[in-house]
């Protein structure tokens, strides 16, 4: 059984869930939802389905043949408005979260597909994290996690995430050697025998020997050496203007990004509507779609649900 959190009601979240689950319906009794109860009837409607809604407070309430759906806050449609940032909806998809991860650490469900959140109102609400990666884990209390874009055509996995370019720069051996072994603990994870994983350098050129910069000397590179002393089958660092193309014509799994425009980038170009964000690392297994709450489209019926059904898949997987 995994939980899906529907995001921001403001935006797609609801839109792309149905959709997936219009198109999936075996997931139907492996699933529950949490979000607006409300929002999800209107879509319902709107949509000409015919799925049947059974409101939960725990999993004893559980019924099958329907969608199950947990609501944190009660909200109405009345409340907000589609395509609006609110400092309701930012309440909403952070309540959601929460009670998906409480229902996971109580055993309760298996994992967790995220569906987007917008951190504008996630702000309105009070809630000062950076995005899921973040709220993930704080709330589990980890002290060694990461993101990871995974699509069919590129994987990468990034040291640092949200935060500052110039803080981002400033990397450091261990953290690296952290996140080289959780690429390549989660690619076992999903049966590659021996992950071939390649680190990206931070400067132009992977620092041209200390020409363009330190980092690479100082702190990649040592941090590289390590994790091959470990048997992890890990290359680099290589110039970050060829290492994604490489891996896109297979010498690699993946590739570790040292900041998050490094990673994203790239991936995005080749993969946007199918691309899902993992967190690897925490006791919570969690995957998302890797797009943004799109509220210029939210209640359209042209969203998208290749990404959310992409991240269902990988989350069973996993």
């Amino acid at each position: 059984m995994f939980g899906i959190t529907l995001g921001d009601p403001c935006g797609i979240g609801p839109e792309i869930t149905l959709k997936s689950l219009k198109l999936r319906p075996e997931y139907i009794n492996e699933c529950i939802l949490l979000g607006c109860l409300e929002l999800l009837e209107k879509y319902n409607a709107d949509f000409a389905y015919d799925f049947k809604f059974n409101k939960i407070n725990t999993m004893e309430d559980i019924k099958e043949d329907c969608i199950n759906v947990y609501e944190p806050i009660k909200i109405s449609l009345k409340d907000f408005e589609l395509g609006k940032v609110s400092k309701l909806g930012g309440e909403c998809a952070f309540l959601s979260v929460k009670s998906a991860i409480e229902f996971t650490l109580r055993k309760d469900i298996d994992s967790v597909v995220t569906a987007p959140l917008n951190k504008e109102a996630l702000h309105m609400a009070g809630y000062n994290f950076a995005g899921h990666t973040e709220i993930f884990g704080e709330l589990t209390k980890s002290n060694s996690y990461a993101m990871l874009l995974w699509s069919k055509q590129l994987k990468c996995i990034h040291a640092t995430t949200h935060t500052a370019l110039r803080n981002a720069v400033n990397v450091k051996k261990d953290r690296i050697v952290e996140v080289i072994k959780l690429a390549n603990d989660t690619l076992k994870k999903v049966g590659y025998v021996n992950p071939a994983i390649a680190v990206a350098g931070l400067n132009p050129h992977a620092g041209e020997n200390g020409i363009f910069g330190k980092e690479e000397i100082g702190e990649i590179t040592p941090a590289i050496e390590i994790c091959k002393s470990l048997n992890i089958n890990v290359t680099g660092p290589i110039a970050p203007d060829t290492v994604f193309l490489r891996a896109y014509k297979g010498a690699f799994d993946i590739v570790v990004a040292m900041y998050h425009d490094q990673g994203h980038i790239p991936l995005k170009l080749l993969a946007f509507d199918e691309g899902v964000n993992i967190t690897v690392g925490l006791d919570v297994i969690r995957t998302s779609v890797d797009h943004g709450t799109a509220f210029d489209i939210a209640g359209k019926n042209i969203a998208k649900p290749d990404s959310m059904l992409e991240a269902i898949e990988i989350g069973r997987k996993l």
